[in-house]
């Protein structure tokens, strides 16, 4: 049989469920398969490189991520976690909740992250520069973090500004 991905709506800032700390997920069963199917396919078509399950207004633990050009190294992770950090690193970050806005977030640049893949089995996954950047930013949002929130007071204010701007000149 095979399988069929939905295309979910992508919710954006300032939804509230933007900003709510994500539930952990309990087990890996059918449901969480299919979200995570769907979460693929939603940030295939944006486009983007990473996606967490607040982001399409679901509340829980659920990241997936896919930084190579030719989109074959998808990671799914449930209940992800950062666990060691070294380095640092700043990176021009976006967000397809903040589709426009962008701004230059410093973060670890080496990081270890443990999560549930798939199968059901507690991985750790070693990141690097994009990679880690990435995991950073999703797992940031299952704890109620934009990137927005890592900028300086007044880099936030002209980010949040600008998305306002791009909002109300697409509703014209």
């Amino acid at each position: 049989m095979e399988k069929h991905a939905d295309l979910l709506d992508i919710v954006l800032y300032p939804e509230q469920g933007l900003r709510e700390i994500c539930k952990p997920v309990a087990e890996m069963n059918d449901r969480i398969d299919k979200l995570i199917d769907d979460m693929f396919y939603t940030m295939y078509d944006a486009p983007g490189i990473g996606l967490a399950a607040p982001q399409i207004a679901v509340q829980e633990r659920v990241i997936v991520v896919d930084v190579s050009e030719s989109k074959d190294e998808p990671i799914a992770l449930i209940n992800p976690k950062v666990i060691q950090e070294a380095g640092s690193i700043t990176w021009e970050e976006g967000c397809l909740s903040l589709p426009g806005v962008y701004g230059k977030v410093k973060r670890p640049s080496d990081i270890i992250v443990e999560g549930m893949n798939r199968d059901g089995k507690i991985i750790q996954i070693e990141a690097s520069e994009l990679l880690a950047v990435c995991l950073q930013h999703e797992i940031d949002h299952l704890n109620g973090v934009l990137f927005t929130d890592h900028l300086s007071g007044l880099k936030r204010t002209r980010a949040l500004q600008k998305f306002r701007k791009l909002q109300a000149e697409g509703e014209k």
